[in-house]
């Protein structure tokens, strides 16, 4: 499986706060035996979010795109926006797993609006901006990636003895 990760940070894109959050989901991803193909910093902007997520899916550059930040309810906060504008199909499983798995740590997570799509034969997952949250986040759904992964890209593979 190969991954992408972008990152939503305005103070991140212009220099001014050290992402964290990338290198801790490359890492966590390289102990999963996934390989990250691509990275980067952009600003919180919907076009711009919009833009690179289309541009990565359509390259098929990634089978999982993973995005990171811009979930909450801040102005600046549109990333679930603008992947609701790219994506073919909606999962709302993730979301609501991810949440799910975060009220067991903070009463926050009900702010969170994280989700996940498909485009083309992507999956694109949103999560939270911090390490500590976008790890848990993704440690919560990571169960169902590869096999979701394997259906997207047209697997006739049956499901059933996956969990007996």
């Amino acid at each position: 499986m190969i991954a992408a990760v972008l990152i939503l940070s305005d103070k991140g894109a212009a220099g001014e706060r050290e992402d964290l959050s990338g290198p801790a989901l490359m890492q966590w991803l390289t102990t999963k035996g996934v390989k990250t193909a691509r990275y980067q910093i952009i600003p919180d902007d919907f076009t711009t979010i919009a833009t690179v997520l289309t541009q990565w899916t359509d390259e098929a550059c990634c089978d999982v795109l993973i995005t990171c930040g811009g979930t909450g309810v801040s102005p600046r906060d549109v990333t679930p926006e603008a992947t609701l504008s790219i994506i073919d199909r909606s999962l709302p499983g993730f979301g609501e797993a991810m949440r799910a798995a975060s009220l067991k740590i903070t009463p926050m997570a009900v702010l969170s609006r994280a989700m996940a799509g498909i485009r083309k034969n992507c999956l694109i997952i949103n999560l939270p901006g911090s390490p500590k949250a976008a790890i848990e986040n993704l440690e919560s759904v990571w169960a169902a990636v590869a096999h979701g992964v394997e259906k997207i890209g047209g697997s006739t593979v049956d499901c059933a003895h996956i969990h007996h």
